[in-house]
């Protein structure tokens, strides 16, 4: 299974970057987890846009789906070329899945997610846990028949993400705060936190994603790492990970 980071700040992007959307690649399957602003545009150096398998929205903030709007007219046009001749799935995790202003049913098509759903794309199977957040949110795991990533969403400190993302191989978990701003915002994780769910769920490699738009991001991979004591990674563009 590879992790390729299409868009990876929080809010909006600085310039000619994206925000939250992550390719996960196993065997033929591809699907996106978010599908944040500008992430279409980078999307296409990592991915044919008509071999695209799902997406999971895990919350309905625009830096997360802001361009799933125009991948839909991306299906519509590549549908009209001949170059897809399938519905694209997408799963959302909403509370309200009828506000969610798709125009093209026979191109895309909607599913509402909830918590008790396992979902099985290709040779992908994925689940999900509720976050922390301003608005419903979860937490995805992708599994196949030799790993499993957590991708934590937006959330606040939960002990429900250190059970999900227990003995992950790939934790890819957002880290919106440094440590002296811990609980600065209740739907959201500072480095200290990310550090403590990822020593206690013993996952084996961590991604630090979703980045504030201040400060040195370097120094929050160093506080994560004074803590967990392991390897951690920053989320950029072109970054990949195998597991």
């Amino acid at each position: 299974m590879k992790l390729h980071t299409i868009g990876y700040w929080g809010a909006y992007p600085k310039a000619n970057e994206a925000t939250s959307c992550y390719l996960i690649e196993d065997s033929n399957t591809k699907i996106l987890l978010d599908c944040g602003s500008g992430a279409l545009s980078k999307l296409q150096a990592k991915a044919n846009l008509e071999d695209l398998d799902a997406v999971f929205i895990s919350h309905t903030h625009t830096d997360h789906m802001a361009d799933i709007y125009s991948l839909e007219y991306a299906m519509l046009i590549l549908t009209q070329l001949g170059k897809r001749t399938r519905p694209l799935d997408v799963y959302v995790y909403t509370e309200d899945i009828a506000s969610l202003t798709f125009e093209f049913p026979d191109v895309m098509r909607l599913h509402q997610l909830r918590l008790t759903d396992t979902v099985k794309i290709g040779s992908l199977m994925l689940t999900f846990s509720e976050n922390i957040h301003e608005i419903p949110c979860c937490s995805i795991k992708v599994s196949n028949n030799k790993s499993k990533l957590v991708y934590s969403g937006d959330t606040g400190y939960t002990t429900a993400l250190v059970d999900f993302a227990m003995a992950a191989d790939l934790l890819l978990i957002e880290c919106s705060f440094y440590r002296k701003q811990k609980g600065m915002m209740k739907g959201h994780l500072s480095s200290e936190e990310v550090a403590d769910i990822a020593t206690k769920a013993k996952a084996k490699h961590v991604v630090l994603t979703h980045f504030p738009h201040f400060g040195d991001i370097l120094q929050l991979k160093k506080e994560v790492e004074t803590v967990f004591g392991q390897s951690v990674y920053l989320a950029k563009e072109g970054f990949t990970f195998t597991i």
